[in-house]
């Protein structure tokens, strides 16, 4: 089910143009925006290429209305421009594991059912497997802490250093096995203890915060003026980057102050909030997909202005930091 369907079309409106659904997965917001607006065609991006196969059926439906791309989201302006595609009037991107990769024990996304530990939504570059077989205890440690946001990181990468002296860890059963020995489940919560750890491999393997970043700034240069980008994200480091994107480009974030040295910082406005805030999912949405239980919606709308640089800001965000090295981790 996709997650937010109604806002996200609401935030996107209806005009007729071009839309780009950056991550299409199973199509669930390529076929409502088809379904609005009978004027409007959508090239839709991903980087698996199950999703891709999958999706002609779909194609062939809304008979030349659709068109797939296979490819990263973070290069979806390059990817137009092959396409021959110079200028958008949406873009949607809905930021994380799909349901479909989750739901399937051999792509290794989750321990609910035993699998190889894959975790690659592009079938391409190394595996999870790869990584923690391979690893250094210290660059396991920052991925799982900060990207995983595992307080218990330092005992999770050195209990894997010390299982993997026996052999390797092969599948997802094997890890959740030995990160629930280490990291306990806290009183009346229902989150395996293995959640994070295997969140923070999975955005490690796949680059997913890179990602991101690279995608707002791709989708910065395509979109027209009036023409509208709409995020959704599933966790605080995802909705953190694009909290961050949208205030820099909307000139809400701290400026420089005139009455200190130095000139103020002038501040180019490529976009306008849409959302004021994040969108949230409704008790009703919540009960029917679970899912959708930690969703934020943000959107916002293209100014005339030009392109300004990229923020290496955003970047630094996105990336593991030194300060997640040392003595924060148990």
């Amino acid at each position: 089910m996709p997650v937010l369907l109604a806002e996200v079309v609401e935030a996107l409106g209806t005009a007729g143009g071009i839309a780009v659904d950056g991550t299409f997965g199973a199509g669930g917001y390529t076929r409502a925006l088809l379904a609005a607006d009978p004027a409007l065609q959508v090239v839709a991006i991903d980087r698996d290429p199950t999703a891709i196969a999958g999706g002609q059926a779909l194609v062939a439906e809304f008979d030349g209305r659709l068109r797939l791309l296979p490819g990263r989201f973070g290069e979806l302006d390059s990817l137009l421009a092959e396409a021959g595609i110079a200028q958008v009037d949406r873009v949607v991107l809905d930021i994380g594991v799909s349901s479909m990769q989750l739901d399937a024990p051999e792509r290794g996304f989750s321990f609910r059912s035993d699998g190889p530990l894959d975790m690659r939504m592009g079938r391409d570059g190394p595996s999870a497997a790869d990584l923690v077989n391979d690893a250094d205890e210290t660059v396991l440690a920052d991925i799982i802490y900060h990207y995983g946001e595992e307080r218990r990181s330092r005992a999770v990468a050195r209990t894997i250093l010390e299982t993997r002296r026996r052999g390797r860890i092969e599948t997802t059963a094997q890890l959740a096995e030995l990160v629930a020995g280490v990291v306990r489940t806290e009183p009346g919560s229902h989150i395996h203890p293995a959640t994070r750890t295997f969140q923070g491999l999975r955005i490690a393997v796949n680059d997913e915060l890179g990602e991101l970043v690279r995608a707002l700034h791709a989708a910065e240069r395509v979109i027209g003026p009036g023409g509208r980008l709409a995020v959704v994200t599933f966790h605080s480091l995802e909705d953190r980057i694009v909290k961050q994107f949208f205030a820099a480009r909307s000139g809400r974030s701290a400026q420089g102050s005139r009455h200190l040295p130095g000139s103020p910082v002038e501040t180019v406005r490529s976009f306008r909030l849409v959302t004021k805030g994040p969108v949230l999912p409704g008790e009703a949405e919540i009960a029917r997909n679970p899912r959708a239980r930690s969703a934020k919606l943000r959107a916002a709308e293209r100014t005339e202005s030009d392109v300004p640089e990229p923020l290496a800001a955003l970047t630094a965000l996105a990336s593991l930091p030194d300060a997640a090295r040392g003595g924060h981790r148990r």
